[in-house]
C-alpha cells in the first residue's frame, strides 16, 4: 500500500478517476480541497478543527453550524466550552467532570486492560488523559500560574513535539504507566483546575499571558482557559468514540 509522508509534496495535485478506496489521512493538511462528483459511501471525517474553519460545505451547505449543534447535543455541557465569565467557566467545568466520569466509571467497567487498548493506531484511553495532565500543565500550569516547570513525568506529548522548546518534554516518562497512576494524575490535574476556576475573577480573566509552547503568542487567562476546555471536550468525544469501537467489537 502506497505511504505518503509530511516529506511528500501533494499540494495542488489533482485527481481524476482516481480510485482512493480505504485511504486513510491521519493528520494531514486538506484545507482548500475540491471535490467534484466524488463517491462519500462509508466516508468518516474528523476535524477536531471544524469550527475554526470558515467554512465547509458538502453539496453547496455549509455544515458547520449543524456539525457544532449535534456535538453539543450528544455532549451535554459542551455548548459552554467558550464561557467567558468566571462563574460560566466554573460551570463547563463541572459538565466535564461530570462527563469525564462517566467515561471513566465505562471503562473500568469493560474488561480489564480495556484502558491500554488502542483503536486504529490512535491514543489509549490512558495516553488520552496523560495527554490531558500535559494540556492542564502547559495552559494552566505555564501559560496562566507560570510555573517555570509544570510538567507531570506521565504527561503525554505528541510524537513529533521534540523535547526542547519553552516547555522541556524531556522530564516525560516513556512508557506505559500503571493504570492507578495515570489516574492519580489526571485527578490531581483535574483538582488543579478547579481550584483556580473557584476564585478566579472577571478582571484575573483579563490578565495578559504568554502562550507556553510560544511565548511570542499573545494569550490572556480567559483565552488559555479556553483551550484547556477545548483540549477537553476534543479528547472525551475522541474516547467515546474509541469505547464505543471497542464495545461493538466485543459485542
Amino acid at each position: 500500500m502506497t505511504r505518503f509522508t509530511r516529506s511528500d509534496t501533494l499540494q495542488g495535485a489533482t485527481f481524476v478517476g482516481a480510485d482512493l478506496r480505504g485511504a486513510r489521512f491521519v493528520e494531514s493538511d486538506l484545507s482548500g480541497v475540491v471535490m467534484r462528483g466524488v463517491e462519500l459511501a462509508g466516508a468518516d471525517l474528523d476535524a477536531p478543527w471544524l469550527p475554526h474553519a470558515g467554512s465547509f460545505r458538502v453539496n453547496g451547505v455549509d455544515v458547520i453550524a449543524f456539525v457544532e449543534a449535534e456535538l453539543d447535543r450528544r455532549f451535554p455541557g459542551r455548548a459552554l466550552r467558550r464561557a467567558a465569565d468566571p462563574d460560566g467557566l466554573r460551570e463547563a467545568w463541572a459538565a466535564l467532570e461530570q462527563g469525564w466520569a462517566a467515561v471513566v466509571a465505562r471503562v473500568e467497567a469493560m474488561p480489564p486492560g480495556t484502558a491500554d487498548v488502542r483503536v486504529d493506531d490512535e491514543w489509549s484511553f490512558a495516553e488520552t488523559l496523560r495527554h490531558l495532565v500535559l494540556a492542564t500543565d502547559a495552559w494552566l500550569g505555564r501559560g496562566v500560574l507560570e510555573r517555570e516547570q509544570p510538567l507531570h513525568p506521565l504527561g503525554l506529548a505528541f510524537a513529533d513535539a521534540g523535547s526542547g522548546g519553552p516547555l522541556d518534554l524531556s522530564v516525560l516518562t516513556p512508557g506505559t504507566p500503571p493504570w492507578a497512576e495515570v489516574l492519580a494524575a489526571r485527578a490531581d490535574r483535574v483538582g488543579q483546575v478547579r481550584a483556580f476556576l473557584a476564585t478566579v475573577t472577571a478582571e484575573e480573566l483579563d490578565t495578559p499571558r504568554r502562550n507556553p509552547w510560544d511565548p511570542a503568542g499573545a494569550e490572556t487567562t480567559r483565552s488559555c482557559l479556553h483551550v484547556v476546555l477545548e483540549e477537553e471536550w476534543e479528547h472525551h468525544r475522541f474516547a467515546v468514540r474509541d469505547l464505543d469501537a471497542l464495545a461493538g467489537a466485543v459485542g
